[in-house]
């Protein structure tokens, strides 16, 4: 799904799974042994705690630090990740569980359905001396296919053949509801090819080292993949002048995720035929099983026009190169050894600061999430989430709604046509909690005991051609973009959906025996935040039916660009590390969706709580607890590497910005930790922001 809108911004000592695959014989149901989760082993989870409280630090002064300062100063970055928080905590929790259901599932003889699957990903992914054995074993009929490659017209055939079995190096293809019609789903086309995170890599002097790293990188690969040294590191180069000419004709992060209409540009076959001659989008669709659309989205034309030119006027040798590069390169972490840690050593140590790989376990865990990740969440929430969760959560979000609805009403700038407007879509928001009501059928995809890898290649192909039988058809709003053991939130403005999965409804942000302000302060502010991506500087593009089209008068779209212009001052003018400031702009639509989310928790929580008398718990009022447990959702370390990565291309802002960014913009958190004019946390006059 492209346009989701989410909260967050996811080896040695494993022994060989030796349990056998079994037959069973024809007619008999295999006995599927009872599963009983262990909680004893499972990791805490980040609870809200006043002693955490830094005793030296101003609640006025910054806020973020005066909750989470203590706890970051004793919880550095683990040397298997790159950030170290409440998500990252409660991702270990998930892991926990769904370990226990891997290993319970591949020790079923005869499984079938989801256990089947996810039990034979796990045991082949576990099974190191296997993967060892193969090395690149498997992919040597893929090279060999590339190493023809010697004419324009096979670059083309072999670009067509590839994607038809789900895998795409240049440029990414799959469905997603017309803007024009969000009932319907069309086929989307949208640029990729680069091994960077972002363009800038390819030309920012201040990033000068990832690029030569990178090449290095490049050239490691292709020697692991059996090109001599010398002429590997020739190659190197050629990849990368390759992937920089590419750069010059894509979009930043900040360009896309601050334009969401540069995602659908709608052309007929015949118009994209004319501007990629060389690679022809008439023979691509008739390659990929596909009937011939009267229209598609062609995102970023000059993009697909320039890899139109360079099948023609690229060298193949170098086109050789690029592909088997990219072949092995992400096929490297389910590979051998050798593979894996170099594309460790690139991707993680070198350009986000991981200290260690993960153990092999969690590897696989986060592979399986990525390919199968439904078939192993209908697993996970029969053990790890219950209907009294599920209940408290749509009661939290009815309120949350009502909130919302009154903040709309009582807008002072808006007019009252395009606040009727606003209403409107705020009545046909659908809200999804825990996970789906229609679980997906995997019934097709067949896995072994014999490959890890092509227990994946089989998964990608099964999950692209199921994509592709959603082109020309309706959408269908049972889906969910996310699978329920992944601990996250989002929004998607084309079905105006707000999406909660399982793994997120635990402390701090949710908590069945918590107060009412810890839970508005945690879960409640993302219900709002979520909510409030509707209403966002993107989300607000789209109406209440999903439809990309303008519902807002002259006057308050200005008005509305006067407000959000102050946020990104705001945030432009916080530092991350010394000289490498947030970017107001690439941050703009989570910053309005923490302020108005925020907002609208609050408002929240007083009607939750009206009439009762405040019980001043741990000496703090509920006010203060409200603010003090969103600070604590935002408590995170970084690695410096990781940081720089997030300044770059990360649409969120940085863990403790966000503490401190929407409650320094309301009143009511002065109030609560009586801030007075002047103080750091308290923005007034024209330096306040005010939206939603």
């Amino acid at each position: 799904m492209l346009l989701s809108l989410a909260i967050a911004g996811v080896v040695a000592g494993c022994q060989r799974d030796a349990t056998p695959a079994t037959t069973v014989a024809e007619g008999a149901a295999p006995e599927v042994p009872a599963f009983t989760l262990d909680e004893s082993t499972l990791p805490g989870v980040n609870s809200f705690k006043a002693a955490d409280f830094d005793a030296n630090g101003n609640a006025c002064t910054d806020f973020g630090a005066y909750v989470n300062g203590t706890w970051l100063a004793a919880n550095p970055v683990p040397g298997d990740r790159t950030s170290w928080g409440a998500f990252e905590m409660l991702d270990e929790r998930s892991q926990a569980i769904q370990r226990q259901l891997a290993e319970h599932a591949a020790a079923i003889e005869g499984a079938s359905g989801v256990e089947k699957i996810v039990g034979d990903l796990w045991a082949t992914g576990t099974d190191a001396e296997a993967i060892n054995a193969q090395g690149i074993a498997p992919l040597e009929p893929e090279l060999a296919t590339i190493a023809g490659l010697d004419a324009p017209e096979k670059i083309a055939d072999y670009l067509r053949a590839s994607a038809a079995k789900g895998q795409f190096t240049l440029f990414g293809f799959g469905p997603e509801a017309d803007f024009m019609d969000s009932s319907m789903n069309i086929a989307y086309a949208f640029p990729a090819g680069l091994g960077l995170p972002d363009k800038t890599y390819y030309f920012d002097a201040d990033k000068k080292d990832k690029l030569e790293a990178y090449q290095a990188h490049v050239a490691k690969v292709l020697e692991l993949s059996g090109v001599p040294a010398a002429e590997a590191a020739t190659q190197a180069a050629d990849v990368v002048a390759f992937e920089t000419r590419l750069a010059k004709v894509s979009k930043s992060s900040e360009e896309m995720s601050r334009d969401v209409g540069l995602f659908y540009n709608p052309v007929s076959l015949a118009e994209a035929d004319k501007l990629a001659p060389g690679f022809n989008w008439t023979a691509f669709f008739e390659s990929q099983g596909v009937a011939a659309p009267e229209k598609f989205s062609l995102a970023i034309p000059a993009f697909h026009s320039e890899v139109s030119a360079m099948i023609g006027d690229v060298a193949p040798a170098t086109w050789q190169s690029y592909l088997r590069f990219h072949t092995v390169d992400s096929a490297s972490p389910y590979l051998a050894d050798a593979f894996a840690e170099e594309n460790f050593n690139f991707y993680s140590r070198t350009m986000r600061g991981q200290k260690e790989m993960k153990e092999r376990g969690k590897r696989v865990l986060d592979t399986i999430t990525g390919q199968t990740g439904e078939a192993l969440g209908q697993m996970y929430v029969d053990v790890a989430f219950s209907p009294e969760a599920k209940e408290r959560m749509e009661t939290l979000v009815g309120n949350l709604s009502q909130a919302l609805k009154a903040r709309i009403e009582n807008l002072e700038w808006m007019s009252e046509e395009t606040k009727a407007k606003a209403l409107e879509k705020w009545a046909s928001f659908t809200p999804k909690i825990g996970y789906p009501d229609k679980w997906r059928d995997w019934s097709g995809l067949a896995t072994s005991r014999d490959s890890y890898i092509g227990n994946l290649l089989a998964a990608n192909e099964f999950n692209y051609k199921w994509s592709l039988g959603k082109i020309g058809k309706p959408v269908d709003k049972t889906e969910w973009a996310m699978p329920p053991q992944m601990v996250n939130a989002y929004y998607n403005p084309l079905a105006n959906e707000i999406v909660f999965p399982a793994a997120i409804l635990q402390p701090p942000f949710f908590d069945a025996n918590a107060d009412d302000p810890l839970n508005y302060g945690g879960i409640g502010a993302v219900i709002g935040h979520e909510m409030t991506h509707g209403y966002d500087d993107q989300g607000s593009r789209f109406d209440a039916t999903g439809k990309f089209q303008n519902w807002w008068s002259d006057a308050d779209a200005k008005g509305f660009a006067g407000r959000t212009d102050k946020l990104v001052n705001q945030f432009n003018g916080y530092e991350a590390a010394p000289g490498l400031h947030v970017n107001g702009k690439l941050t703009l639509g989570e910053n309005i969706a923490d302020l108005g989310g925020l907002a609208t928790a609050y408002d929240a929580m007083k009607q939750a709580t009206a009439g009762s008398e405040d019980p001043m718990i741990e000496g703090l009022s509920r006010d203060q607890r409200f603010f003090a447990n969103w600070a604590t959702v935002w408590r995170r370390n970084f690695t410096d590497e990781e940081l720089k990565v997030r300044i770059a291309t990360d649409p969120h802002a940085p863990a403790n910005f966000r503490a401190i960014g929407a409650p320094s913009n309301l009143p009511a958190f002065a109030a609560a930790f009586q801030c007075k004019a002047g103080d750091a946390m308290v923005r007034e006059g024209d330096a306040q922001v005010v939206i939603w």
